[in-house]
């Protein structure tokens, strides 16, 4: 396929391309020590790896025959059950934006796409990934073979406009060009609290290419909004920690090691029950919003995009007591008294894990809180 010069810094490797960046992988010795820590791959000789990675002609050969494997062997590990339902979509061989809430760094797009699989569509997801998660040059590649394009930050005025341009060019080249669906978060970073809410600029991007108003550009990228629904958060006790670090210094900012330390535990750590939704896409309620003034049309695509994503949350136990433990309600009968003592003691395990010199645990636990009760929340709300 002809893909327009502009966007080659961003978009994934195309098959021609996966020969020689495999060659430049395999000698990367950063890349092969990483490689010997994971599943399956790690009990794998060199010229083993070698072999199947050059066997693999395209990015969907590679993510079938390296990438699932090691995914399925984590979940088999760090997950009850996960599963999808895609029943709104009407036609599974469409190519739709999915954006969803974000709770793994790594995991919430590559689950989405075993699941697709697995479900009977025949292909994956392209993938948003910011660039500040690229902390080293084998992690940009990997990420390219394994169908990412890359979300430029940390730029100046000037350069983001014509970066968000760039980028949304490339969303509506994928979709209409390529027919390929991709999957973006709803925001910038993941909501530590779990009180997901869809960012207008991201929605006002996605509009900025295509052909017609906002909702006539909207409409040609097939918007589904997703929701992922989690038992429990593996990095709940390190965003309750970064929030202490924020309350205690507001100049704080994550380091490169934290963003690595988050996706390693994301990756590794217990989820329980995974559980993913699939809502009707916006093109059906979009030309009712046509009318409207450009800001009062972006605030309401976003208002029923968040509806969507928490009308579609699969509520857990867990969530209940949370919010019964925050703020006093009773939802008892969605909840057995085993389920309760089951989940405060998760709550005092993760308090305990968190490593700070001031720890300030009622904050710390009423954070963690917060993170379940707010799913519920919102659900709520959503079916008001």
């Amino acid at each position: 396929m002809n893909i327009p010069s502009e966007y080659d810094e961003i978009r994934p490797y195309e098959p021609e391309e996966l020969p020689e960046v495999f060659k430049e992988l395999l000698a990367d010795s950063q890349f092969l020590s990483v490689v010997n820590l994971l599943p399956v791959l790690g009990d794998m000789p060199q010229q083993d790896l070698q072999g199947a990675l050059l066997s693999c002609k395209t990015n969907l050969d590679f993510q079938k025959r390296l990438i699932y494997p090691i995914l399925k062997h984590l979940l088999s590990k760090a997950a009850t059950s996960y599963r999808i339902n895609v029943s709104a979509l009407a036609d599974k061989k469409g190519a739709y934006t999915y954006i969803s809430n974000h709770r793994d760094i790594v995991l919430d797009s590559a689950i989405l796409s075993l699941l697709l699989l697995e479900d009977g569509f025949e292909d994956t997801v392209e993938i948003a990934i910011g660039d500040n998660l690229l902390a080293y040059p084998w992690i940009e590649k990997i990420v390219r073979v394994n169908r990412a394009f890359i979300v430029r930050r940390s730029l100046g005025m000037r350069e983001m406009l014509a970066s968000s341009k760039r980028l949304s060019g490339y969303i509506h080249f994928a979709i209409n060009e390529k027919k390929r669906s991709l999957w973006i978060a709803q925001r910038e970073g993941r909501a530590k609290d779990s009180n997901d809410r869809t960012q207008e600029s991201l929605i006002k991007m996605l509009a900025m290419a295509g052909n017609g108003s906002p909702a006539e550009c909207l409409s040609q990228i097939n918007i589904v909004p997703l929701s992922i629904s989690y038992e429990y958060d593996p990095c709940d006790f390190l965003k309750a920690k970064e929030m202490q670090q924020k309350r205690d210094n507001p100049a704080h900012v994550k380091s490169r090691e934290d963003d690595l330390l988050n996706m390693q535990t994301g990756i590794f750590g217990f989820k329980g029950d995974i559980h993913y939704q699939v809502a009707p896409c916006i093109n059906a309620w979009l030309p009712e919003l046509a009318g409207l003034p450009k800001g009062d049309f972006f605030a309401e695509v976003v208002r029923r995009i968040d509806k969507g994503i928490h009308s579609s949350y699969k509520l857990f136990p867990g969530n209940y007591v949370a919010a019964d433990l925050l703020d006093g309600t009773d939802n008892s009968n969605y909840y057995t008294p085993e389920e309760k003592a089951r989940f405060e003691k998760y709550l005092a395990s993760r308090v305990k894990l968190v490593d700070l010199p001031d720890k300030d645990e009622d904050f710390l636990r009423n954070r963690i809180l917060e993170m379940y009760a707010n799913p519920l929340k919102n659900y709520i709300g959503a079916k008001v």
